[in-house]
């Protein structure tokens, strides 16, 4: 069965046929021997909007969706967009009835759950979307939707026939066991499941181990522990041995816990068992510590490591102020995005310097890293820097010879900055012969592997549920919350780019201003800095296919992220 990509026409599109030479080109270039097939009729979508469903072989422009796009054309089989009225825009998620036809469906068993009894409205509306940009003007388009997440009426696999399975990937992060413990309670309690079961060690572990049969009496406590019962690791992805090991087992839904790099493999594994035809559901719960994954408000475990950061950021400051002239030093996690640093720094108001690898700094001459703190020791006779672990690498390459080793998941090894940083603070006092006193605090093993916290529990909990919901109404998809409101997501979307800080907006102003320290950015960076955010937050989506649905993107992606305001 052809595969599909919902897309809008251009009004210029609409009557425009390619020539017959041209297309057997494109048929060639995709591989493809059959005949063209008719476009067919428009056709009523299940949202207030009038949508084309277009095959892949009869797309009229092969050649522009291949140019215009970042995603390849095998990617573009899987991205779904659909087009209403006043710029609507819905980036929607695969579904099993995309390529496995004649699904039965059953009735919610939710529907029968007396804990859901009194509940109004409990369904979602298949009609219901998030928008991905909130703050609008009276003329703004109404940009780009995600399709809400929650329990349907219908789902698409019965109680007794699920298998699923719940694998950690990458490293530790606070609320690791709550979202295993949820998705296991959450299966059972409200889905009458029983057969569910745990892949130990990571990816690799769905073809070098056993699995582990996981019930809501073996997990009932271990919310209260950090780090994650089934083990982690980086690396070990084998698309094909992963996916004959879900087919072999009879696995109809798995549940991929873990970063950026563990939601790519997620991608891998689903595009794997749509080509075979499988009906299972993948469904990604995004994680990481730095909050760094595209499109969703925040990950889970942040509110932790932020919280937790704040007793090494105390300590450091009472060392600093017991010392004459003396400076705490505290490294922190984020290795591409300083949001950990950024929120402690402004929550502890106890800092004055705040690094992050998102603003560059110099150390040397008028302006200075090294001057300002010389200038904030001789006014407060002491001084607390926070520096996010990502930030001066640029400088340390300088300084020290280095080589580009990466660890097993393929992210670059780094130096240690806090431990550079000490040696050069130390050395330019000591060319100053200015007695000064510095300790360095390092928390980042610390942070990572204690429980979480209480708001960050009840995420976990509803990311879990929302999963749950999502796999059983037969979605692929990674969850998170958008705006307030759990979404479900496209793979590619949370995989394309990296969310970072962005030093052109208020919330760095803020910090900037309650640190009172420089910004060392001089007019380039700045500039440099802006179109970095425009290039990053541009969506990788057949963009020439309708310059409505482009516009709208782009408009989303000049919204305000992660909350800030």
């Amino acid at each position: 069965m052809a595969s599909h990509i919902i897309l809008p026409p251009d009004d210029a599109d609409e009557n425009h046929h390619q020539e017959d030479g041209e297309l057997e080109e494109e048929q060639e270039e995709l591989g493809r021997d059959d005949a063209p097939q008719e476009q067919p009729p428009k056709a009523a979508l299940p949202f207030s909007a009038t949508c084309v469903r277009i095959s892949r072989d009869s797309y009229p422009n092969l050649r522009a969706l291949r140019n215009a796009s970042s995603v390849s054309l095998a990617d573009a089989a899987y991205v779904k967009i659909s087009e209403g009225d006043y710029g609507y825009v819905l980036d929607d998620v695969p579904h099993l009835t995309d390529y496995v036809p004649d699904i039965p469906t059953y009735p919610n068993p939710l529907q029968d759950h007396p804990a859901y009894s009194t509940v109004k409205q409990y369904f979602v509306n298949e009609d219901d979307t998030v928008p991905q940009k909130v703050v609008v003007q009276k003329n703004s388009r109404r940009g780009v939707h995600f399709r809400r997440a929650g329990p349907r009426q219908r789902v698409y696999f019965g109680p007794d026939e699920v298998k699923a399975c719940i694998v950690t990937c990458g490293g530790l992060c606070p609320g690791l066991n709550t979202v295993i413990r949820e998705l296991v309670c959450g299966l059972s309690h409200m889905y009458n499941v029983n057969n569910i079961y745990g892949i130990q060690n990571g990816y690799k572990g769905f073809y070098s181990s056993n699995y582990l049969p996981l019930t809501p009496k073996s997990v009932n406590d271990i919310h209260k522990r950090g780090g994650t019962v089934l083990g982690t690791s980086r690396g070990g992805h084998d698309t094909k041995k992963i996916v004959d090991n879900i087919q072999d087992r009879g696995i109809n839904q798995v549940y991929i816990i873990g970063g950026d790099g563990t939601q790519k493999g997620a991608y891998e594994i689903f595009k794997e068992i749509r080509k075979r035809g499988l009906k299972v559901s993948v469904a990604g719960v995004p994680k990481t510590i730095d909050n760094d994954i595209a499109i969703i408000d925040k990950s889970f475990g942040f509110d932790t490591a932020v919280e937790e950061a704040q007793r090494a950021i105390d300590s450091a400051h009472v060392e600093a102020c017991s010392a004459e002239n003396g400076i705490g030093l505290v490294k922190l996690m984020g290795r591409y995005s300083g949001f950990i640093a950024m929120y402690a720094t402004l929550a502890s108001r106890d800092v004055d310097c705040c690094l992050i690898p998102e603003s560059p700094f110099y150390m040397d001459g008028e302006g200075g890293l090294l001057q300002y703190i010389e200038g904030r020791l001789k006014e407060n006779k002491h001084m607390v820097i926070v520096v996010a672990e990502g930030a001066g690498q640029d400088l340390i390459a300088k300084s020290i010879a280095t080589s580009d080793q990466q660890d097993a998941s393929g992210n670059k090894l780094l130096l240690d900055i806090g431990l550079w940083l000490t040696h050069k603070i130390k050395d330019y006092f000591k060319s100053k012969k200015m007695e000064m006193t510095i300790k360095y605090i390092d928390p980042t093993y610390m942070i990572r592997a204690i429980p979480s916290n209480a708001s960050d529990n009840v995420y976990c909990t509803l990311l879990a549920h929302s999963a749950i919901h999502g796999a059983m109404a037969g979605y692929s998809f990674t969850v998170g919350m958008v705006n307030g409101r759990h979404t479900f997501i496209p793979f590619y979307r949370v995989t394309s780019t990296r969310n970072k800080v962005k030093v052109t907006d208020r919330m760095w102003a803020r910090l900037l201003s309650s640190t009172n320290q420089p910004s060392f950015l001089s007019q380039k960076d700045i500039d440099e800095a802006s179109e970095a955010d425009r290039l990053a937050n541009r969506p990788p989506l057949p963009t020439g296919a309708s310059h409505r649905v482009a516009s709208s993107f782009e408009q989303s992606a000049s919204s305000t992220s992660n909350g800030e305001i």
